[in-house]
């Protein structure tokens, strides 16, 4: 069970904290459906299989959180986690996306996560691995040194002319032809090891054979149902694999080595098992733009009746059904869908009956203010000011906000938001560009060592611009 899991509610929700302002009612109701995730682990099996999980629906304007909550998720989780938008999956017999893809996606995604730990797990003993293949690569054993060779390489820079009997720089056919004692490769080995401990050769160059990449081919791609099967790498998997030779420094070939040899201290198989396991058992499928795909009320267009089409597929999906992936058949019966829209135009009601009564709990997440506008752009550890703080720090100037230009722009943020369309937190992005603007396009020629900006600085530069006839300026 991963570690998001073990975490109580409360502790959930500080981690969210972190990144995200308000929306408490939203945090609390992801945390207790991961929280209930584990708690559905502890029973029995014959319980497990009766308690399904309850699925989130968050309704709320553009920019006041919603995709946050699930891009935080995804980066705190080891569980497969995929992020869909529902306006790209088109009806059965429709050119596009079908349903079944999302949980093709989930079983990729825990296939990766799974893979990624059991390589973790194997890391030390591949590491080691890698490093005698670094070894193997400097000193190579009881090869006949080739022929012509008149430029000092990586061999003769650790053991010089001990090894070869000659100059630097100098060779000979006799000596092509000549076996290197094993005694002195053993020596030579036990000095480059030593050297590879103290981190002597990371710069230096040496040449391994490393797997080729396969590459993409489209014309061996078939579509089946709105999602694709790539036959080339179905095939690809039944041919060896290609290999080429890189130059590469020490310390970038043992990163490729150390993955290399992971994937071949790993058994595939158990991977697999275990990636569907957590897949059916751990899954999160967040399902964005949900409110694009409900019908408006009254008269009923071609194009709602798609719509509708849409979510007669996906209902299956949610209420649980077996999926067939290159990996094997997934049941969604476990697996947890989070919705969001915002429901500007539709509302929640206006998606099929059946469908709402798969998303038991709904979240309101409430218009942000000019305080929470202050707080995300200066609490969250991420936050708005401090990455501008850092670019422009880049350039040897280090600018500071005072207090009354952060309340300034979140003043003028809440502004424009009521007086034209409400794009929440977004409209900090659109501010900020346009106040560094000027200190951005001139900073690498500027002499100030530190720059201020103060809210009379703020006012100065949108003085002419917060009036309703410019507004547009504003709006993304």
């Amino acid at each position: 069970m991963n570690t998001l899991y073990n975490m109580t509610p409360k502790e959930i929700v500080a981690e969210l904290d972190k990144y995200i302002i308000g929306q408490e009612q939203a945090k609390k109701s992801v945390a207790v459906a991961l929280r209930n995730r584990y708690r559905r682990s502890k029973l029995s099996e014959e319980m497990k299989e009766e308690v399904s999980p309850k699925n989130i629906l968050m309704i709320g304007p553009t920019g006041v959180g919603k995709t946050e909550i699930a891009r935080r998720l995804a980066r705190l989780m080891d569980a497969p986690f995929v992020k869909v938008e529902a306006t790209k999956f088109t009806e059965v017999g429709y050119v596009g996306r079908d349903v079944d893809s999302m949980v093709r996606d989930l079983m990729e995604a825990s296939i990766r996560v799974t893979k990624q730990k059991h390589m973790d797990e194997k890391y030390a003993v591949a590491q080691e691995l890698a490093d005698e293949k670094i070894i193997e690569a400097i000193i190579p054993g009881k090869k006949k040194k080739p022929a012509g060779q008149g430029v000092r390489g990586p061999f003769d820079f650790i053991i010089g002319n001990a090894y070869t009997g000659q100059q630097a720089g100098r060779s000979t056919s006799a000596d092509s032809e000549k076996e290197v004692p094993e005694s002195e490769v053993e020596l030579a080995r036990e000095q480059v090891r030593q050297q590879l401990k103290d981190g002597l050769l990371e710069e230096q160059y040496i040449e391994i054979e490393v797997a080729e990449a396969p590459k993409d081919n489209n014309a061996l791609d078939m579509s089946q149902g709105g999602g694709s099967i790539s036959l080339g790498s179905i095939f690809g998997d039944m041919m060896p694999q290609k290999k080429k030779k890189k130059n590469l420094k020490v310390k970038d070939a043992r990163k490729i080595l150390t993955e290399q040899e992971a994937q071949n201290l790993i058994d595939m198989d158990q991977v697999t098992t275990e990636a569907v396991e957590n897949c059916e058992q751990n899954g999160i499928i967040f399902i964005d733009e949900i409110d694009k795909i409900a019908s408006g009320s009254g008269y009923r267009s071609g194009a709602d009746v798609s719509r509708e089409g849409v979510q007669r597929d996906i209902l299956p999906i949610i209420e649980g059904s077996v999926v067939n992936t290159k990996h094997g058949p997934v049941k969604t019966d476990h697996v947890l869908f989070i919705g969001a829209g915002a429901f500007h135009i539709s509302k929640p009601t206006d998606l099929i009956p059946e469908l709402q009564g798969r998303f038991p709990i709904r979240v309101e997440l409430e218009n942000l203010t000019q305080e929470d506008f202050v707080r995300i752009l200066t609490e969250p550890d991420n936050a708005l000011l401090k990455q501008h703080k850092l670019l422009l720090e880049t350039e040897g100037v280090k600018v500071d906000f005072a207090d009354d230009a952060v309340e300034e722009i979140a003043s003028m943020a809440s502004l424009i938001n009521d007086q034209t369309e409400n794009i929440g937190a977004r409209r900090l992005h659109t501010i900020m560009e346009k106040l560094l603007e000027d200190i951005s396009f001139n900073i690498p020629e500027m002499e100030e060592e530190s720059i201020t900006i103060d809210a009379a600085y703020v006012r100065d530069k949108f003085a002419d611009r917060i009036h309703a006839d410019d507004i547009d300026r504003f709006i993304l």
